[in-house]
């Protein structure tokens, strides 16, 4: 609850904030609004994101312009501090991309006065999602072509990791895994069979035992959430899967850099 009061004041401290920001918050005029469509032939849009995340999905999409809000360095997003340097980038802004569980986009753009478009991005590496969202978002840029080429793209190299994890399976069989709800997507990247799920509120004892029952071969953990070794006493192998890109906003690295994380562990 504590922290909770601290969030709001800050964010009202941005909201005063933004009475001295007349000139940033003009450059956001009728040229820069986006009514949700971009002609890319004679504007690029100017795209601000919360997080690499985000940025990542846009990039696929085919906006170039981006800035990120949060840094990399913020392992748990929602706790960031939104500072008034981030009301300059939101004023300027055609588009703000966004998560759900991300307390704060809506506040950073009415505090900034911007006449961008408030776009809520389904944070969902699963390739199938991941393909239709980054084709959405093409759709509200106009760079349809560039964000289709993209999940060409992601679709081979899904289909390139799935075969050479599978080659990797542990005798030659299907894997029995417990996942991370935020970290299933690498369960079905992996061709592994899901035996339990846990997350996001902590494992209780009864959860944790129910999930040791199920005698699972890996468990695979959300870096960007662990609170250590889930299930200590199952023989089960830990892997870390991690669902932020880098600062390259390289959505597919994600998906090799799961890969690489699962065939060390099945070899």
């Amino acid at each position: 609850m504590a922290r909770t009061r601290v969030r709001i004041a800050r964010i009202a401290s941005l909201v005063a904030l933004s009475a001295a920001l007349p000139l940033l918050t003009g450059c956001g005029g009728e040229d820069a609004a986006s009514s949700g469509t971009t002609d890319h032939k004679s504007h690029k849009p100017v795209v601000v994101v919360t997080t690499t995340w985000e940025g990542a999905f846009a990039k696929a999409a085919g906006a170039e312009d981006i800035t990120v809000i949060v840094p990399q360095s913020v392992h748990h997003a929602p706790d960031y501090d939104p500072k008034p340097s981030d009301l300059a980038a939101v004023a300027k802004a055609d588009f703000v991309l966004y998560a759900p569980f991300e307390p704060y986009a809506a506040k950073i753009k009415e505090a900034a006065g911007s006449k961008a478009k408030l776009v809520e991005v389904n944070l969902d590496n699963d390739p199938a999602k991941t393909g239709a969202e980054v084709v959405r978002l093409g759709g509200l840029f106009g760079t349809k072509d560039t964000a289709a080429q993209w999940k060409t793209r992601l679709d081979g190299e899904v289909t390139k990791l799935n075969g050479e994890l599978k080659a990797a399976w542990p005798g030659g069989k299907s894997p029995a895994v417990v996942t991370q709800v935020f970290s299933a997507w690498a369960a079905g990247l992996a061709g592994a069979t899901t035996v339990g799920t846990y997350g996001p509120e902590p494992v209780t004892p009864a959860r944790l035992a129910s999930l040791s029952a199920k005698k699972p071969t890996f468990v695979l953990d959300n870096a960007h959430m662990s609170t250590g070794t889930v299930l200590p006493d199952s023989g089960a192998k830990q892997v870390e899967i991690v669902n932020y890109p880098g600062e390259d906003l390289d959505l597919l690295a994600v998906y090799r850099n799961a890969a690489a994380e699962l065939q060390k562990a099945m070899g």
